[in-house]
């Protein structure tokens, strides 16, 4: 067993996020493993930059309401999808999400 020390809280890059977005560390990614688990907090307005995951991503809300918006990159439908505590949302690797203002392209 092992017990990890209580990780530091950072503030998101701006290359990443609009506004003030808090990430800290929960499980940091192993060698040999991709999984990544992080406590991500967003102050009102504060977004995510347009992106995409290449394995796909698992959001679990605990506090507050957002949006979710995804587009399918071969259908390109547009999907978007209110969230609040205790949904848990997995994005497929095949989208790409944000929630931020999507691009025009």
């Amino acid at each position: 067993m092992h017990i990890d020390p209580p990780s530091k809280t950072d503030q998101g890059p701006a290359s990443q996020f609009t506004g003030d977005v808090y990430l800290t560390p929960i499980h940091p990614t192993q060698e040999g493993s991709r999984l990544r688990i992080s406590l991500v907090r967003f102050t009102p307005g504060a977004r995510t930059h347009w992106h995409s995951h290449a394995n796909g991503q698992t959001l679990f809300v605990t506090d507050g309401i957002g949006l979710v918006v995804s587009r399918d990159r071969k259908s390109r439908e547009w999907t978007v999808i209110v969230i609040k505590p205790g949904d848990s949302i997995w994005t497929h690797a095949k989208r790409s999400t944000g929630t931020a203002e999507p691009p025009t392209q």
